[in-house]
């Protein structure tokens, strides 16, 4: 009970030194419990939908498409309308009723914008059926009544302004269809992000499958009393079983959210993943916290010694204090996380996903992993300093409080920092020679890990050096003022370590993705200038196929030289040894794109590749099952029949284009794929006339201004694409990293502010013998800067190290270019400067604040 309360007495007496770390706390907590929060939501969200849109039974084609995935050839699998009469007469149906639904359609208004998601959501066109009344209501004028009619969802006519009346053009892989709005229809559940547009039966068959009498699946209603197994069981023996699949409305829901859940696993982990490093970032803000504090009561407990304290009671009131501080933080940690993850709704919904506060979801288990985790790092972060503080002895009551010696970096410290360093150097080295990136992967890990911990425990070392030479640099010519500031900062290389190591985490991260991006567009830029011999580049920004009408109005374009072909569809391939690899991805292209992509061939001529019944293959593919040019490759094309193609040529797998592709002729497709099962093209390249280069270029925009889901791009155009797509996931990685640098610019504020309470009657002293309050926080403002300088370095020298080795990996899968982004690194390192005089802004004022009489007083 005494320890209780010995320690409550202390927490509530440093109450405003504990703020900034309990700060520390409550942001990584939040982090964690907004993630989980904000992922389970999104996760109830779409169980409810899958719930409210599923038919107690439903009967699809045995090969059909899962959720969220488009075929190939544009139009989704179907079978015949009868199907629908034969289930109607299994025992305890009480209705059926045929539907027909595509994902891929792009829905334009009449100003020619595409109305589909920006959040990477689907638009889905169908039929309006009895099944959609349980989960959408007809709000506003009537359900489509002919081929002139569509309606649209209340989300996407809120969100474009579409009224009744307004005109909208569906295009599909059969062809385009223009119809006006004849209703909007609401969810009565969330809708994350969908486009939805209803047709009436007759056109939607028509428009979205290209025949009529067909439907893409049977919804099925239960008779009463019939539970959803029993009828699946009856509609399954009244149906082929062989080509139908029959699944109830638990089944159907379960189906579509595994389509989901693996972009909600990447975005949970990945989220968790930062909270992570906030958390390893707050254990530094928390041992320095505790340091200071046991250094400055180190006479208090020695006293508390002197008169019968033991060891154990000193340490436990210590790690009492820090169970206080981490459930404070906790808490209020996982109030802020639930407050966080109503803020990414909110954010995500300005993306296009809309998430709605009424299904917010706070698990059980959210508030008790907060608590734990926040409890259970405070503790283990505020067990050394609590250690250090039980071996105060009696006799340093008789001492000082904080004096240097306390804080001196012993020689162990530096061999056992030297030695994880080196051995993290090594595996980063072992990893640049690797000739396999999956072994590689897990040499970089390991260095990593090994050389981050190593600057961690060599900091304190490190500190001694490379604050003098900054001193040197920067301090020096502020004269006496700067020469203080550079022994405060040295007077204890523990702590400026541990502070710095704090600011270096974060930074090392940026620079490593920095380092990885920048070589990543850099790379890829010098293929696109050694390999892609094509002037223009079509394709859709989403991934959607181009169509065939979208293809023959390209192909009206002038000025053109010739117009390249790009398709994508998989097959099983059978060796010469017997040997069945499964789902190969084969490229199907005209002969031109030989020009259009140069590849290296290791055997035989690509152009060969193009010839009748021929292909070919990569290096790595061919070395790993024994081909050699001349071979022959039984080929079971996908929805096709199987040929027997000639091995005409071996590409070498290099470089960051197509690594891997294994290409053949269009026509050699075509003579073993159906008309109606052929792929659409993925990519369509194109090349002007000699000299009509800007020309061919406004004349190819102009054909395809009908089409505002594909983009024509130059090769400029392209490069600057794949610049801004890097650029928007770094600037993303960057933003969750903030949380992390945030913290640790807390630490350094935390550990000013405990330092000047540390050197009150220091302060007090130098303040009657002239020093001005400028003066001072000049001072206090330096060493901060010195301070978050030394981290910086730190951190922007081992994450180009990180970086370097990871471009060498991934130079095995073709990206070759190392690329230092040096103005980026530049801006990031002049910044930490700015970091650093923002974080002792709080603790300068403070300090020229003190009264001179009261603060020389101060034992």
């Amino acid at each position: 009970m005494t320890v209780l309360k010995t320690s409550m007495r202390n927490f509530l007496a440093h109450k405003g030194r504990m703020a900034l770390s309990a700060v520390a706390v409550i942001l990584s907590v939040a982090f964690v419990c907004g993630t989980l929060v904000f992922s389970d939501t999104m996760g109830t969200t779409f169980d409810k939908l899958f719930a409210a849109t599923s038919a107690d039974v439903t009967v699809s084609p045995k090969d059909a498409e899962g959720a969220g995935e488009s075929p190939r050839s544009g139009k989704p699998e179907s079978m015949p309308a009868s199907v629908v009469g034969a289930a109607r007469k299994a025992e305890g149906v009480k209705a059926a009723e045929g539907a027909v639904s595509s994902e891929s359609v792009t829905l334009v208004d009449h100003r020619n914008k595409d109305l589909g998601p920006t959040g990477g959501g689907p638009t889905i066109a169908g039929n309006w059926t009895r099944n959609d009344l349980r989960s959408m209501d007809i709000t506003s004028g009537h359900a489509p009544r002919g081929p002139t009619e569509v309606m649209i969802d209340a989300d996407t006519a809120d969100k474009h302004g579409v009224r009744i009346g307004d005109e909208l053009r569906t295009i599909a892989a059969t062809g385009d269809h223009t119809a006006k709005v004849s209703g909007i229809a609401t969810f009565k559940v969330t809708n994350p992000g969908a486009t939805i547009v209803y047709f009436d039966t007759a056109t939607a068959q028509r428009e979205l499958l290209g025949a009529t009498g067909r439907f893409t699946h049977v919804n099925l209603t239960a008779d009463t009393g019939v539970s959803d197994t029993a009828l699946k069981a009856h509609v399954t023996t009244a149906l082929d079983k062989g080509a139908y699949e029959v699944k109830t409305q638990q089944e159907a829901a379960d189906d579509n959210r595994k389509s989901v859940s693996g972009f909600l696993d990447v975005m949970k982990y990945a989220m968790l993943g930062f909270a992570g490093i906030a958390f390893l970032v707050g254990i530094f803000l928390i041992i320095n916290t505790f340091s200071m504090l046991v250094a400055q009561r180190t006479s208090e407990i020695g006293l508390m010694r002197a008169i019968g304290s033991s060891r154990k009671q000193v340490n436990r009131s210590v790690l009492v204090e820090a169970v206080l501080l981490g459930v404070a933080g906790s808490v209020l940690g996982v109030g802020a996380g639930i407050g966080l993850a109503v803020g990414l709704m909110k954010l995500m919904s300005g993306v296009g996903m809309e998430l709605s506060t009424d299904d917010l979801t706070v698990a059980w288990t959210t508030p008790v992993v907060g608590l734990v985790l926040g409890i259970v790092v405070t503790v283990l972060a505020a067990y050394l300093p609590a250690r250090r503080a039980g071996k105060v002895s009696p006799m340093a009551a008789l001492r000082d409080a904080g004096t240097p010696a306390d804080g001196r970096a012993s020689a162990l410290r530096a061999v056992i920092g030297l030695v994880l360093t080196g051995a993290g150097a090594f595996g980063l080295y072992t990893a640049s020679q690797a000739d396999k990136a999956s072994e590689g992967s897990l040499f970089l890990g390991g260095g990593v890990v090994l050389t981050l911990v190593g600057f961690v425990v060599v900091g304190p070392v490190l500190a001694s050096g490379v604050v003098r030479v900054f001193s040197a640099v920067l301090l020096r010519s502020f004269g006496p003022v700067g020469r203080m500031a550079e022994r405060n900062a040295l007077r204890n290389p523990r702590r400026t370590g541990a502070t710095g190591a704090a600011l270096m985490i974060g930074l090392a991260l940026v620079a490593c993705l920095s380092v990885v991006g920048s070589s990543m567009v850099a790379s890829a830029t010098d293929e696109l200038d050694k390999s892609v011999g094509a002037d223009f580049i079509i394709q859709s920004e989403k991934g959607a196929p181009i169509t065939a009408k979208a293809e023959q109005s390209l192909r009206k374009a002038g000025h053109i030289g010739h117009i390249t072909r790009l398709k994508g569809i998989e097959a099983d391939m059978t060796t010469p040894d017997g040997k069945t690899v499964d789902g190969v991805g084969l490229s199907a292209a005209d002969p031109t794109y030989a020009k259009d992509l140069r590849r290296e061939t290791v055997s035989g001529e690509l152009s060969a590749a193009y010839g009748k019944d021929a292909m070919s293959v990569g290096d790595k593919f061919a070395e790993k099952h024994g081909l050699e040019v001349g071979d022959e490759l039984k080929v079971a094309f996908e929805h096709g029949r199987t040929a027997e193609l000639r091995l005409a040529a071996v590409t070498k797998d290099d470089g960051a284009l197509d690594n891997g592709a294994m290409y053949l002729s269009i026509p050699t497709l075509e003579r073993y794929v159906p008309a109606d099962r052929m792929p659409q093209n993925d990519v369509m390249f194109a090349t002007a006339a000699k000299g009509q280069d800007k020309a061919a270029y406004q004349s190819l925009k102009d054909a395809m201004a009908a089409y505002p889901q594909y983009k024509v791009m130059d090769q400029t155009d392209f490069k600057e694409t794949l610049k801004s797509q890097v650029g928007q996931l770094l600037n993303m990685v960057y933003g969750l990293l903030g949380l992390a640098i945030i913290v640790a610019v807390l630490g350094v504020v935390n550990t000013l502010a405990l330092s000047v309470v540390e050197r009150t009657r220091e302060i007090g002293l130098m303040r009657a013998i002239g020093l001005s309050r400028r003066q001072l926080r000049r001072m206090i403002r330096m060493e901060s800067v010195v301070i978050a300088l030394f981290g910086a370095l730190l951190g922007l020298g081992l994450g180009m190290g990180w970086g370097a080795t990871a471009q060498k990996l991934l130079a095995l899968e073709g990206l070759k270019v190392l690329e230092i982004p040096w103005p980026t690194i530049v801006a990031v390192f002049v910044g930490s400067a700015f970091v650093g005089l923002f974080a002792a802004l709080v603790p300068a004022f403070r300090a020229g604040r003190m009264n001179v009489l009261n603060a020389i007083a101060t034992e």
